[in-house]
């Protein structure tokens, strides 16, 4: 093969996995929920086979796919962005990252805010708007900064841009990542800016992750070492530190990273394409709007039927999630420990069903063989199935 696409759909379950409710995530199923709007026209990834995919019963099956297809198992002990992807790309994550029900402790709050010079505010698991409708005012005539959770493994600073100004709120992420390694080594700080008065506030698209970087190497780092591409589509640089790549760009919404996937699909390279499209759970998913995440996948369904006649033969799409965010879930605004869908296209490629995989590394098993690189990983290559 000369190129893959990896296309994570982020946070497009299809439906509970066994061991959900020990999560706290009963009946939850993403697909399901935008497909009950009524809304959802993927007639491209209907087409592949998603209908076909071991316990979809929401869609149609087709008795002539255009694709192969899988459904995915986390084997990793997390339902996040991190642990989700770094098992995309080869680690199963046996134990979960710190979760903070309760807030942040001071052994790591004394530090930060010594360092940082601001005092704290909320520290506590909150709806990222609506921290800022709660403490957006005091934050600006104190300047202390808004610090909160959820029930992922992160640590956020939410700022005014007019009283801390992007680059700022990123050199205090930088501080609390450095703080927050060991037992406290949260998967992701993040960077939330907003703007606007009271009543009023608006998350901007500063946003930048400062993830952990990961324990070991990655099918990214693996591709790189092997002299080929290692190009990485919205916040694949965040997810991975900054490891691994040789090129990277990051997306203002779905639409810019469809844009910006189009643009590699256009250049000569040999390797790997690493995409995260993160609209569907950090707009629809978290905010469970079902019609909103159902007319983002019909928009993305739409992109889709563009763009493979625009791959030559030697290429192949996967198209998969990182974990699930239901939004028809009204229990909480978290995200779902979900299956997720593997469909893989290309010229080449044979319609076949893969059953249920055991880990998402099968993923980055796959990956590595099919561009003939070396990974030592514990997911099973089904490369040679493809054709």
């Amino acid at each position: 093969m000369k190129r893959v696409f990896l296309i994570v759909l982020d946070s497009f379950g299809i439906g509970a996995m066994p061991d959900s409710e020990k999560f706290g995530d009963i009946n939850v199923n993403t697909l399901r929920s935008c497909q009950s709007t009524g809304n959802l026209h993927i007639p491209n990834m209907t087409a592949a086979g998603l209908g076909n995919i071991d316990g979809v019963s929401c869609l149609p099956k087709t008795d002539a796919p255009s694709g192969a297809v899988a459904r995915l198992q986390e084997a990793s002990m997390g339902k996040d962005t991190t642990i989700g992807h770094w098992e995309l790309a080869g680690i199963v994550s046996p134990d979960p990252l710190p979760t903070y029900p309760n807030g942040f402790p001071e052994e790591v709050l004394k530090p930060f805010m010594e360092q940082t010079g601001r005092g704290v505010l909320a520290n506590a698991p909150w709806s990222g708007t609506a921290v800022i409708e709660q403490y957006g005012q005091q934050h600006m005539q104190t300047g202390d900064l808004i610090v909160y959770t959820s029930a992922d493994s992160v640590f956020q600073i939410a700022a005014h841009e007019d009283i801390v100004p992007p680059e700022q709120l990123y050199e205090y992420c930088r501080i609390a990542r450095r703080i927050l390694q060991g037992r406290h080594g949260v998967g992701r700080v993040i960077a939330r800016p907003f703007v606007g008065q009271p009543g009023s506030f608006k998350r901007t698209a500063n946003r930048h992750d400062f993830s952990l970087e990961p324990p070991r190497q990655t099918l990214v780092e693996a591709v790189k070492q092997a002299g080929l591409s290692s190009i990485g589509v919205g916040k694949i640089h965040d997810i991975f530190a900054g490891q691994g790549l040789t090129e990277y760009v990051y997306n203002k919404s779905n639409a810019d990273g469809m844009s910006h996937t189009d643009h590699y699909a256009g250049q000569d390279f040999q390797g790997l394409c690493f995409v995260n499209l993160v609209d569907f759970d950090m707009q629809f998913g978290h905010r469970r709007d079902c019609d909103g995440y159902a007319a983002a996948l019909s928009e993305f369904d739409s992109w889709l039927g563009q763009f493979l006649p625009k791959l030559g033969p030697e290429d192949v799409v996967m198209i998969t999630a990182d974990h699930g965010c239901d939004p028809g879930y009204t229990a909480t605004t978290d995200h779902t420990r979900e299956y997720v869908p593997l469909l893989i296209l290309g010229q080449q490629i044979r319609p076949v069903n893969l059953g249920t995989r055991a880990s998402f590394a099968d993923v980055a098993a796959t990956v590595a063989e099919l561009l003939n690189v070396p990974l030592e990983t514990p997911g099973v290559s089904f490369a040679k199935e493809l054709f």
